[in-house]
């Protein structure tokens, strides 16, 4: 069977020997005195079978057998734990509320409630402890109470909680039935006080400033009633007939500040310390939702629209500017701007039609451009129409006529920066080129007003076309006079006094251009030649001989490349410009040396119109037809008949040689 020696059964806790026999001495009780009834054969076997195996720790001694049964362990008292002590242990400890574990791992089912207990009584067999299935059951039914008791000290604290929460809410709900109960009584009270109001009103008791004084009233004792209840509509349809009755018959032109004070009151009770934002509303139609503006709209702005529509003056704009002014804290936005867009448009724009510069002695300015800080970008529509008759009112103006210029420069700054400079390119540059064409340059009897006509429109015209302007007009006589001059022995100190006198006619813009500084150079470097006595140059002696050299060898090197080039520019509207080799390179040709090359191979001459430019561009003469060329665009130009139309090389040609096929 198996049996290797030793004691019985599974654990060997079993005697193998029997027991032996032995008389007890007489009187002797069981247990008296330690008394060994077992034969030396079995206390040796049963010793041996109590014995610790070797792996266990030797140092543990065994536990002390407890007497229950002396008389000396009943006197001992015990711990024992009430309910009140077993919650704060738990507290302390923080441990969970036990809960019931059913072990299912022996014959029967048994109620564990606590997994330190899981193995107890197998611990207590194994320790020896008396009875250890009796103690089991106690220490569960122990575990099971412990369990109750915290349930239930549970339940007791979410039931005091919920008490106080409660508590919480009875006094919120008192709360709220003591303030509906003041809520009805002030609404009692206000609906009493609107009543007598009413009837007072009624009999005629009560005047606007009563009426007001009564609501204001109301606002300040029921501030927040008074938002709540909308009682500023009520205020509105109290006030409004008496409103009426004031603004009756008013001249708002003549009388700006009549009623002014009255709507300093009455703004503060239908619109409050916190207005509503009414400019997001597309028209003055929504007025309907401020009880404000429909005051305004009702009572104010029948004798506005009135007065404007019949007595106003567009040309003078101060009345109703002045209106404006004085009403601007008192006009909500959306009113304003019906203001703006249906009574002083339309007239302005009126007058703007019925405007001629030639026939009108005040400039249009002076009754338009008050209006600027308050239209802004509405009066651009009016801009088109103003340029168009300032230029059919220029078409005969001169030079010397400085009203054009107190008439066009406070637009420098309204129109968009293209629409000045086409508005000057049209009308003013061509009629300063020829004042600097009439100007005569005699340093012996100088007349300076042509230049001094061109030279006060320095801040109007851009820079650029100024520089051409005295580029073609001026610098070209001017250097050559200075040039015959210094050939004719002069007096130095008299050409510097001179030439000082015409520097300092130049605005500072001009002084700091680049091509008027070499200009400028090119002349002291003629006086500087002219007195160390060396040969003074002729002007335009170096470029002249230069373009000859240039020419001559083209005529030879590029004869080819610029055919190449003339037939690719043949297409109708093509851009004009071309890359043609040069000193064995490649080097890009200007749209001007394109059509001079042209000219000089077929024979026709090309020479700049002095004075004659075509929307800021200089005007050339190819042969008898007059052309322009945009550099920009790439784009030549030639007049036909009162048109500038784009043309290619040989259709340029051809109106050259056939006169019959320019386009009319």
């Amino acid at each position: 069977m198996g049996y290797k020696g030793g004691g019985l059964g599974k654990n060997a806790q079993g005697i193998a020997a029997p027991i032996e026999v032995k008389l007890r001495p007489k009187n002797m009780g069981m247990g008296f005195n330690d008394y060994k009834e077992v034969s030396s054969v079995s206390s040796v076997l049963l010793s041996s079978l109590d014995a610790p195996e070797e792996g266990e720790a030797k140092g543990k001694e065994p536990k002390p057998k407890e007497k229950l049964w002396s008389k000396k362990s009943k006197g001992r008292k015990k711990d024992l734990k009430t309910a009140d002590d077993l919650l704060i242990m738990k507290s302390e400890q923080a441990v969970e509320t036990v809960q019931t574990i059913l072990d299912m791992r022996g014959p029967q089912p048994r109620v564990v409630t606590n997994l330190e207990h899981l193995n107890a009584e197998q611990s207590d067999i194994d320790d020896d402890v008396p009875m250890p299935e009796l103690q089991h059951n106690l220490r569960l039914i122990v575990d099971l109470v412990e369990a109750d008791i915290q349930t239930i000290h549970k339940k007791m604290k979410q039931e005091k909680e919920t008490t106080v929460l409660l508590e919480k809410e009875r006094v919120r709900l008192q709360k709220e039935v003591d303030r509906q109960k003041n809520q009805i009584g002030t609404l009692e009270l206000l609906t009493t006080t609107l009543v007598d109001i009413q009837q007072k009103i009624a009999s005629g008791v009560m005047q606007l400033d009563s009426v007001a004084a009564a609501f204001s009233s109301l606002q300040d004792d029921y501030a927040e009633e008074y938002k709540l209840h909308n009682l500023s509509a009520v205020a509105l349809s109290f006030g409004l007939p008496l409103m009426v009755k004031v603004f009756s018959g008013w001249e708002p032109l003549l009388q700006p500040h009549h009623g002014t004070d009255i709507l300093v009151v009455w703004k503060q009770l239908l619109q409050g310390d916190d207005p509503i934002d009414y400019s997001v509303f597309p028209d003055a139609n929504s007025y309907s939702d401020s009880p404000y503006v429909q005051l305004i709209m009702e009572a104010v702005f029948p004798s506005l629209r009135f007065a404007a529509v019949n007595t106003w003056e567009p040309r003078d704009p101060e009345p109703m500017l002045r209106f404006l002014e004085t009403w601007e804290n008192l006009l909500p936005k959306s009113v304003l701007h019906s203001i703006l867009e249906h009574l002083v448009m339309p007239k302005l724009s009126l007058a703007v039609d019925q405007w001629d510069p030639r026939q009108e002695t005040v400039p249009i300015h002076a009754w338009l451009h008050p209006w600027l800080p308050l239209l802004g970008q509405r009066m651009e529509p009016l801009y088109h129409p103003i340029r168009f008759k300032l230029e059919s009112a220029l078409r005969a103006w001169h030079a010397s006529d400085t009203s054009a210029y107190a008439l066009l420069s406070p637009w420098q700054t309204v129109f968009d920066s293209s629409s000045w400079e086409m508005l000057l390119v049209k009308s003013i540059v061509p009629k300063l080129m020829a004042a600097l064409q009439e100007l005569v340059i005699n340093p012996r009897a100088q007349q300076l007003e042509p230049f001094r006509w061109v030279m006060a429109w320095g801040n109007a015209v851009p820079i650029h076309h100024m520089v051409t302007l005295l580029e073609t007009g001026f610098f070209v006589k001017w250097r050559q006079v200075l040039y015959n001059w210094l050939c004719s022995t002069p007096d130095f100190e008299e050409v510097t006094r001179w030439y000082l006198g015409w520097k300092s006619l130049f605005t500072p813009e001009l002084l700091a251009n680049e091509r008027i500084r070499w200009y400028l150079q090119n002349a002291l470097e003629m006086m500087d030649q002219a007195v160390e006595g060396m040969p003074v140059v002729q002007p335009g002696a170096k470029e002249n001989i230069s373009y000859l050299r240039i020419t001559e060898r083209r005529q030879f090197e590029n004869q080819q490349q610029a055919t190449a080039a003339a037939g690719a520019y043949s297409q109708e509207h093509a851009p004009l410009s071309a890359s043609v080799g040069r000193d064995n390179g490649n080097t890009e040709m200007s749209l001007k040396e394109v059509v001079e090359m042209f000219a000089e191979q077929n024979d026709v001459q090309f020479l700049p119109k002095v004075g004659r430019l075509h929307e800021g561009f200089q005007v050339y003469g190819f042969g008898s037809v007059s052309i322009c060329m945009d550099n920009a665009q790439q784009r030549l130009y030639a007049q036909s008949g009162d048109r500038w139309v784009p043309v290619s090389l040989e259709q340029l040609l051809d109106m050259n040689r056939i006169p019959s096929k320019r386009w009319k």
